[in-house]
C-alpha cells in the first residue's frame, strides 16, 4: 500500500524509491556519468485516473516506482479567454468568430488576417503575469518547467494548419515578427524560473514531423525555426538551464541542426516513424535522448511480456556509459492495461539497474 503524510495541510505521497537528485539527472544529460540505474519519468504522460476501476492499483504502482523529476507546468496564456485577475493575459482580444465543435482543434483560426498583428504585439500577454507559476515547495529533485506549444504548434494555434503551412511562403515578415515577440516571452519567462523555482530545465512541445516525414523542408526549418530555437537555447544555457524538446513523427532531418543549436534532450525518437538504432549510430552522444516508449501498439495491444521484451530492447538500444539516456512514454496514453503499467516500470527499474552493473560496475557514481 501507499504510504502517505500529512504536511502542510495536504497528503503526500511517500515513495519506496529514491528519486535521484537533481546533480545526477544534470550529468546525465550533458553525457558526464551514469547513476546505478537508469533515470524515469514514465509518470509525466499517464495518470491514474486512465486506468478506471484499476486507479487505486495504479498509484500503488506510480509511486512504488522512481519519478525523477519535479514538473511545474507553466500557466501560458490562451489564445482567447484571460484569467479574472488578468484580463490582458491572452493572445488575441476579440471573441472567436466561431467555434465548430465539428472540426478538428487545428482547423480553427485566430488570427483571420495578418493585418490583426499590429494589435496582438501592442497587447501581448506579459510574462510579468503574477500567477505564471504555482505555489511549489522546496525539491532535491530536478525541475522543470512545462508547457505546450513553442513556435509552430503555437502558430498554428492561431492562424490553423492549412494557414500556418502556406504563411512561410506567403507572410514571412509577420511570421518573424510573431516568433520574434514570442521568443522575447518565453526567455523572460525561463528567467522569472530560475529566479522564482530554481528550475533546471525547460520541457517544451513543438511537433515538426509526421508519421511519415517532417512537416517542412530544410529551408523553412533553418529560416523560420532554428534561428529562435537557437536563442531560446542559449537564453537557457546562460542560466544553467536544459531544453528538454518533445516532438512527435518524423524529424531525423532536423536532428543535426538542433544537436548544432545546443538542443539538450529529445523525446520521443517515434517508434515506427523513425529507426531507433540507426538513429543511434549517427547521433548517439551528441544529445540526451528521453526515449519514449511505444504507445500506438506496443502499449495498448501487447502482452505483459511483449512490453518487457520492447524495454530490454529500447536500454539495449540507447544505452550509454556516459549516460544521455532517460526512459519514459512516447506520448500521453489513456488505453494501458494495468498489466502492461506494471510490466513497464518493473522491468525498466530492474533491468536498468542491471544493465548499468553489466556494463559500469556496481559503484557507478560517487
Amino acid at each position: 500500500m501507499i504510504k502517505t503524510s500529512l504536511k502542510n495541510g495536504r497528503k503526500e505521497v511517500l515513495t519506496s524509491v529514491t528519486a535521484l537528485n537533481k546533480q545526477q539527472i544534470k550529468d546525465v544529460i550533458d553525457g558526464k556519468a551514469v547513476p546505478d540505474r537508469i533515470p524515469m519519468v514514465y509518470q509525466v504522460w499517464i495518470a491514474p485516473e486512465s486506468f478506471g476501476e484499476n486507479t487505486a492499483l495504479a498509484y500503488d504502482y506510480y509511486f512504488k516506482f522512481p519519478y525523477d523529476i519535479d514538473r511545474v507546468f507553466v500557466n501560458m496564456p490562451a489564445v482567447y479567454d484571460a484569467p479574472v485577475d488578468a484580463p490582458d493575459y491572452c493572445f488575441v482580444h476579440k471573441k472567436p468568430e466561431r467555434i465548430d465543435q465539428n472540426i478538428g482543434l487545428d482547423a480553427h483560426v485566430a488570427i483571420c488576417d495578418w493585418a490583426e498583428l499590429d494589435e496582438i504585439i501592442e497587447k501581448f500577454p506579459s510574462a510579468e503575469y503574477h500567477n505564471l507559476f504555482p505555489e511549489t515547495q522546496k525539491t532535491e529533485k530536478y525541475r522543470i518547467i512545462h508547457w505546450w506549444n513553442w513556435l509552430f504548434e503555437r502558430l498554428w494555434s492561431l492562424r490553423g494548419m492549412e494557414n500556418a503551412l502556406t504563411d512561410f511562403y506567403t507572410n514571412p515578415d509577420e511570421l518573424h515578427r510573431l516568433f520574434l515577440k514570442l521568443t522575447d516571452f518565453y526567455c523572460r519567462i525561463l528567467e522569472r524560473a530560475k529566479t522564482e523555482l530554481n528550475a533546471d530545465g525547460l520541457f517544451l512541445s513543438d511537433d515538426i514531423g509526421t508519421q511519415k516525414a517532417p512537416f517542412f523542408s530544410l529551408d523553412i526549418f533553418n529560416e523560420f525555426i532554428k534561428p529562435y530555437y537557437k536563442r531560446l537555447i542559449d537564453k537557457a544555457h546562460s542560466l544553467d538551464m536544459h531544453i528538454w524538446l518533445h516532438t512527435c513523427g518524423n524529424i531525423e532531418m532536423y536532428l543535426p541542426g538542433l544537436i548544432e543549436i545546443g538542443l539538450d534532450v529529445i523525446h520521443p525518437i517515434q517508434k515506427y516513424t523513425m529507426n531507433e538504432a540507426d538513429i543511434m549510430r549517427k547521433f548517439g552522444g551528441q544529445i540526451c535522448f528521453l526515449a519514449g516508449f511505444d504507445v500506438q501498439q506496443t502499449i495498448p495491444n501487447g502482452s505483459p511480456e511483449e512490453v518487457r521484451t520492447e524495454v530490454r530492447y529500447m536500454i539495449d538500444t540507447y544505452f550509454r556509459k556516459d549516460g544521455r539516456l532517460i526512459l519514459t512514454l512516447g506520448n500521453g496514453t489513456s488505453d494501458c492495461p494495468i498489466e502492461n503499467f506494471y510490466a513497464l516500470m518493473d522491468e525498466t527499474y530492474r533491468y536498468g539497474k542491471q544493465k548499468v552493473e553489466n556494463i559500469c560496475g556496481a559503484n557507478t557514481y560517487d
